[in-house]
């Protein structure tokens, strides 16, 4: 592998801790029965030390801080945090810094603390503003607490904030999704996320599925709806789940999508890291449960470490890649991957005489077919056969 410059630099931050457990997650996070915040936030720092070798001199675009339920942790423990960051690691000017908050884990002053802090954008946690939709799913807010913390993030200075909602809901009608794009819609937010209820394994709903659930067609009908609800009202479609007002994209995921490198610190939390001078693409994995991974020292926090192989970094970045709505540029697999771009050709071949994805003029992009059925399409690129010894292309800069 050939790498010609580093990714863009992101950082996600783990703060493992809720409320209650959600029946439908699988994310890594544990009820907070009572947590050591402080001791927490000196785990993270020291964690991130010990990357530090890894990225000397490269800037951070962005940073998210997701969880479990960051607005858990008090307005001085995130100021803790960004202050031990900002003397670690080199931000860039316009960088974007992500906080997730669930409605109700948060009132104004609150939400005014993380704002002065350094957080300038808010993810909120609504999924729906039905409360027998929230209720079948178990949340443990209501849809006024929603409106609510909308309201008062924006009182607080919040400029940049997103609304995470969900569809094909226990229940759920069309005429409910409607209802919750519209209340959505009104808040006048920069950014939606729209994810489908999936029943995941290692969750209470996989082995408590609950009654209801809208079937495949109704599903794809709510979808259809609600992308026709929100191109009408300015948002546009830019990754699978991701809806965004004009120059509102989320920075931290689009570099997720388009394979940029990240670090990961904190329970659990999960990296990628290019090495251009060393010629490979390392992933470490912290250790899943908070109180070992505080009690754990330096690299002892690290469960995992592995180097992607070539079959890793084209799955891997077409994984990702493939979820964006405009495509991108096959120099884009090369500039990520270190691998030319012409192993790709017999799968993209396949992909076009699916009709799931378009190449034009070194230019792929997902048809609206491709799209519906991403893991399809993903598939076609599990296996590409990386035994060929080919010239890279010329390097291209963006």
């Amino acid at each position: 592998m050939v790498f010609t410059d580093n990714p863009p630099l992101s950082l996600y931050v783990h703060l493992p801790w809720c409320e209650r457990k959600c029946p439908y997650c699988d994310f890594n996070s544990h009820q907070a029965d009572g947590f050591d915040e402080q001791a927490y936030i000196k785990s993270l720092i020291e964690d991130l030390q010990q990357d530090l070798p890894l990225i000397w001199g490269r800037q951070i675009v962005s940073i998210f801080i997701g969880g479990g339920t960051p607005s858990l942790f008090s307005t001085e423990a995130i100021q803790q945090l960004l202050s031990g960051l900002r003397s670690l690691l080199n931000f860039n000017p316009g960088i974007e810094i992500t906080m997730e908050a669930n409605p109700g884990s948060a009132d104004e002053s609150r939400f005014r603390g993380y704002r002065e802090a350094g957080i300038n954008r808010l993810s909120i946690g609504v999924q729906s503003f039905d409360d027998a939709s929230l209720q079948a799913i178990g949340r443990i807010h209501n849809g006024s607490q929603s409106i609510a913390a909308f309201n008062k993030a924006r009182q607080a200075g919040f400029e940049n904030i997103n609304l995470d909602l969900m569809y094909a809901l226990p229940g759920q009608t069309l005429q409910q999704l409607h209802a919750d794009l519209s209340r959505a819609i009104e808040c006048r937010p920069e950014h939606i996320s729209l994810y489908q209820l999936t029943i995941e394994p290692n969750t209470l709903f996989h082995s408590r599925t609950p009654d209801r659930l809208p079937d495949d067609d109704l599903s794809w009908d709510m979808l259809h709806k609600a992308q026709q609800s929100l191109a009408s009202a300015g948002f546009e479609q830019y990754e699978i789940s991701a809806y965004a007002t004009k120059d509102r994209q989320s920075q931290h995921n689009v570099n997720y999508w388009c394979f940029g490198d990240y670090l990961g610190i904190g329970a659990g939390a999960h990296e990628k890291i290019t090495l251009p001078a060393e010629g490979r693409v390392i992933r470490r994995t912290r250790t899943r449960h908070p109180e070992t991974y505080m009690q754990h020292q330096g690299f002892e926090k690290i469960s995992e470490e592995r180097e992607l192989d070539e079959q890793d970094l084209v799955f891997e970045f077409m994984l990702n890649a493939l979820r964006l709505v405009n495509g991108f540029d096959k120099t884009l697999f090369t500039q990520r991957s270190g691998l030319s771009s012409q192993l790709l050709n017999p799968a993209i071949q396949q992909a076009v005489k699916l009709k799931l994805l378009t190449d034009s003029k070194n230019w792929l992009q997902p048809t609206s077919l491709g799209l519906q059925f991403h893991n399809d399409l993903q598939a076609l690129f599990l296996d590409v056969d990386t035994s060929q010894k080919l010239v890279i292309e010329p390097k291209i800069h963006f």
